[in-house]
């Protein structure tokens, strides 16, 4: 037997460019279309024009930048000169505030090539170096340095070593010398720089009391200490404890010098306003790097127990943060030029919340394999690639959902073993049970994934589908409408308003079922099997070329589904959940579904 070779990795050294814009997400949001045609304009006029006069290539664009690579330090130097000097001189009429500078890093290492990328710390090294640039100006490792002495036309001073973020030795790094630039300065740069925060890094400052009442004290603070603790069961979240954030309490203060100070990305603050009759409580979460608002939300209701109230505030405040932080790194990791674990995760987060149509999955799926190729114990991606396989499941994307279902509970009880106290992976475990004709258990998972995390509203409806499964579709609505309680605009909410309605089916409550699923479809349009269900119902109820228009749709985002396949998703035996399928397919049928 000829004993095959293994592939071989192509490796190069090159000299490594990376820029991006200062400022890009301010300049964006002042004026989006100015901001990314004239970043256009300077990328066609100038950056490209000096990097291919200098023998290099343009190996990608990040969003706000990109990454070139050179074979030589020198002509990549050489043409980082040339595109800075004239990328200046084409802004200069623009007012300070609106001007669009760019910040390079160089850098000369061993990289992997691929053929629309490359990877290493040669590339991570010149990213790092990048982001510690002057806007307008460049900034090289040693490596670059030690080849471009005396060959280049232009100065470098030397700023001493410098600890880079997720690179394990400190990098020595020279800045290039520009017109003004006061040697006070360049010793400010000399000093190490601080390690960059955390993801999902944030602080709770204590919430302000607007009523004036002393003796309401207690709420407010109480709201502001569980919603610390709620924030920290967040899934790789960092949250600054309560005995440091109320340090800032009643003070005024500047939450950029706070993010530095504690070394935060996010900073939520927020207010609390009682009068005889109704409670409203405001809530800001900000950017500690740029000081933008990322998210603001308002929660007024009657008065009724404070208890229950601040339980109730919190849950919702604390679900919907999760989501926010995440679609926050997710933002981050976009412009990344050499993504780490977290980013990839966050990245993988974000498409599979967009629905669950065969492409998203399959791009969240592409991250999270990225992300456990760099660390196969990542507990975080193990989690959400077990999530895309129930997707693929749930969603009737496949016709043998029994090895998705197989893999996802490998995966899971991998990530247990490796922490058996995580709540989500105990969620999932739960639900790939109830898929696989074990409901009692699989509600015993979601039950203990409660009491790791009493926010994780999912759960509640999965509880909710696997009474329908075992005959009790009388009592899925309570469970839904918890979930809904606690995570009333969760990006998951879809799911359980389909829930919801398929429970109502079941039940021939077909009236109220139409009207369930219509919410989920509204709620998000990426999902084919709330369409589905929606077909069925309005078949049974006589809107028959209404069906066939829901069939269409839902056949557009699932191509490949019949009523076959459908038949091979059964995960409960219970005789009065079999009958209700029965008539989901016959449904399906007068609504012009394929047989297959």
């Amino acid at each position: 037997m000829v004993q095959e070779r293994p592939v071989r990795i192509e490796r190069r050294l090159s000299a490594i460019l990376a820029a991006d814009v200062a400022d890009y997400s301010r300049l964006m949001h002042h004026d989006e279309e100015a901001t990314h045609a004239k970043f256009t304009a300077l990328l066609g006029v100038s950056v490209a024009p000096a990097i291919f006069e200098h023998g290099g290539r343009i190996v990608k664009n990040t969003g706000d930048g990109f990454l070139a690579e050179f074979p030589s330090a020198v002509e990549a130097v050489r043409a980082a000169v040339q595109f800075q000097t004239g990328i200046k001189e084409l802004t200069k009429a623009d007012a300070e505030d609106r001007r669009i500078a760019f910040r390079v890093g160089i850098n000369v290492g061993d990289v992997i090539v691929e053929p629309h990328d490359i990877f290493g710390d040669g590339v991570n090294i010149a990213s790092r170096l990048e982001s510690i640039a002057e806007p307008g100006g460049i900034c090289i490792s040693s490596s670059a340095y030690d080849y471009i002495q005396g060959k280049v036309g232009v100065a470098f001073t030397e700023l001493g070593e410098q600890n880079l973020k997720n690179i394990s030795r400190p990098v020595r790094a020279y800045a290039m010398v520009r017109d003004g630039l006061r040697p006070a300065f360049q010793a400010d740069r000399a000093k190490p720089s601080p390690p960059a925060p955390p993801h999902l890094s944030i602080v709770v400052l204590p919430f302000a009391d607007l009523s004036g009442d002393p003796r309401q004290d207690y709420f407010v603070d109480g709201v502001t200490e569980s919603l610390t603790t709620d924030l920290s069961r967040i899934s790789g979240s960092f949250v600054i404890g309560r005995h440091t954030a109320f340090a800032y309490k009643g003070k005024t203060v500047d939450l950029k010098k706070i993010g530095r100070e504690l070394n935060v990305r996010y900073v939520l603050q927020g207010s609390v306003q009682r009068n005889n009759t109704r409670l409203r409580v405001n809530v800001q979460l900000v950017d500690a790097e740029s000081g933008n608002h990322l998210w603001a939300e308002r929660f007024d209701k009657p008065l009724a127990d404070l208890f229950d109230m601040q339980d109730e505030i919190v849950a919702r405040l604390a679900n919907a943060l999760d989501a926010e932080l995440i679609a926050a790194e997710a933002r981050r990791a976009e412009h990344s030029v050499n993504p780490d674990v977290m980013d990839l995760y966050f990245q993988g987060i974000a498409f599979a919340n967009r629905g669950t149509t065969p492409e998203y999955l399959r791009q969240a799926r592409g991250f999270f394999e990225r992300a456990l190729a760099l660390d196969p114990g990542c507990i975080e991606a193990l989690v959400g690639r077990a999530g895309v396989d129930e997707a693929t499941a749930t969603a009737l994307l496949t016709d043998d959902p029994a090895p998705n279902l197989a893999a996802a509970e490998a995966t899971l009880n991998k990530a247990l073993s490796l922490a058996p106290q995580h709540a989500l992976a105990h969620l999932r475990l739960g639900i790939v049970l109830i898929l696989t004709s074990r409901a009692a258990r699989g509600i015993a998972e979601c039950q203990r994934a409660l009491a790791l995390d009493r926010n994780l509203a999912h759960a509640h409806a999965w509880i909710g589908l696997a009474k329908v499964y075992v005959g009790h579709a009388a009592e899925t609505e309570t469970h839904v409408h918890e979930a809904l309680r606690l995570s009333p605009r969760d990006t998951r909410s879809y799911i359980w308003l389909l829930i919801a309605g398929l429970a109502k089916f079941h039940l021939r409550a077909d009236d109220e079922a139409v009207a369930w699923l219509r919410r989920s479809i509204e709620t998000n349009r990426n999902h084919p099997l709330a369409y589905f269900w929606l077909a069925a119902a309005l078949a049974r109820l006589g809107a028959v070329d209404e069906a066939k228009g829901a069939a269409r749709v839902a056949l557009a985002l699932n191509p490949g589904f019949t009523i076959r396949r459908a038949r091979t998703h059964l995960p409960s035996d219970n005789p009065i959940y079999v009958a209700g399928r029965e008539d989901f397919y016959e449904g399906l049928r007068l609504a012009g579904v394929p047989e297959g």
